[in-house]
């Protein structure tokens, strides 16, 4: 679709606006963490779904129940246990009296039928409860016998989980993971920021999160976000990036042909564009850059990476996997492209 110039400008302010609104809310809760809240709220506007990883006590999950006052959606939190099968989640057929007499046997929605899912600690379900999140971040429905449920959009489910305890786990399938569009790490607070968490954390002031948005708003932006348009040099350099994760590209720098044993897929590619989309909006662009694709490699790219054997005996992380990555692949130019 054609935008003029005024039209496109009118759009991303209005974005950014309503960006603004959502992530003041959550920052009167969150303390720090910019990066993270950004991240979150590019994968609602993108239509992704975001895994965060932390060790307990980061806020990750105040993050996300925070999000979902402040965008005034159904919003439902699993607390996902080892012992917990699928029915936990998606629901089951229940037997009910009727007013009338007799029974009847009627469907009792799960925790996933809501907007916005926050799937806490989500490496500790089993392979089977796991595949039924699966389908509904995949395909925005569940099934029960013989009846499919569709999901009410926006649909976002936002994923935590630790990353250093390990027992009573079950680690992501690569399937899994790479539905999720963004990875974030949420690392440890500054030493400055302490002072603010602790003050709203251990005094007697409530904070109230006003609702500040609606999901006709978030589906009209995700409708805005879509629109931005993508040089063909910037997505050329995009397919690089992913290419450059694969061994045996011709893209891949050494670090990947000697330690990945997995690169990212074509998914990868769609994570990095229609993150940097969000990014040009937030810079009042209405089209994306490299610097946009670069800006978020890592978050789209890191779950995407599986580092073989070898380099997990050199101690090399998906995250040292992208950036030797983005070294080694540089912005691709219109003029080279056209």
């Amino acid at each position: 679709m054609n935008h003029d110039a005024s039209t496109a400008r009118q759009a991303a302010e209005n974005f950014r606006a309503a960006h603004t609104r959502i992530r003041d809310q959550v920052g009167r809760m969150m303390v720090g963490q910019r990066d993270v809240i950004d991240g979150v709220l590019a994968a609602l506007f993108a239509g992704g779904h975001v895994l965060l990883e932390g060790v307990p006590g980061l806020g990750k999950t105040l993050l996300i129940s925070s999000l979902g006052r402040a965008v005034a959606l159904p919003f439902s939190r699993i607390q996902f246990t080892p012992d917990m099968m699928p029915a936990d989640i998606i629901g089951t057929q229940v037997l009910v009296e009727r007013e009338g007499g007799g029974h009847e046997v009627r469907f009792q929605e799960g925790p996933l039928v809501a907007n916005l899912v926050l799937a806490d600690e989500i490496n500790r379900a089993t392979p089977k409860t796991q595949s039924a999140l699966l389908q509904a971040m995949q395909e925005r429905q569940i099934s029960v016998g013989r009846r499919t449920i569709e999901l009410a959009e926006p649909y976002c489910v936002m994923a935590t989980q630790n990353p250093v305890e390990q027992e009573g786990t079950y680690p992501l399938p690569e399937a899994q993971l790479d539905r999720f569009l963004l990875k974030l790490i949420v690392g440890y607070p500054q030493e400055s920021e302490y002072a603010a968490i602790l003050d709203r954390t251990v005094g007697d002031e409530s904070i109230a999160i006003e609702p500040v948005s609606s999901g006709e708003e978030i589906l009209a932006l995700r409708h805005v976000v879509r629109q931005v348009p993508v040089p063909s040099h910037v997505q050329q350099y995009a397919v690089q990036l992913v290419m450059g994760t694969q061994p045996g590209s011709a893209y891949a720098p050494a670090v990947v042909n000697e330690c990945v044993a997995l690169g990212a897929s074509p998914r990868g590619a769609q994570a990095l564009l229609l993150s940097a989309k969000v990014g040009a909006l937030l810079a009042g662009r209405f089209a994306v850059s490299s610097e946009d694709v670069r800006a978020t490699a890592l978050a789209a790219l890191r779950h995407r990476v599986m580092v073989g054997f070898q380099g997990q005996s050199d101690g090399v992380s998906p995250d040292d996997v992208v950036r030797a990555v983005l070294a080694h692949v540089k912005p691709a130019t219109e003029a080279a492209v056209s």
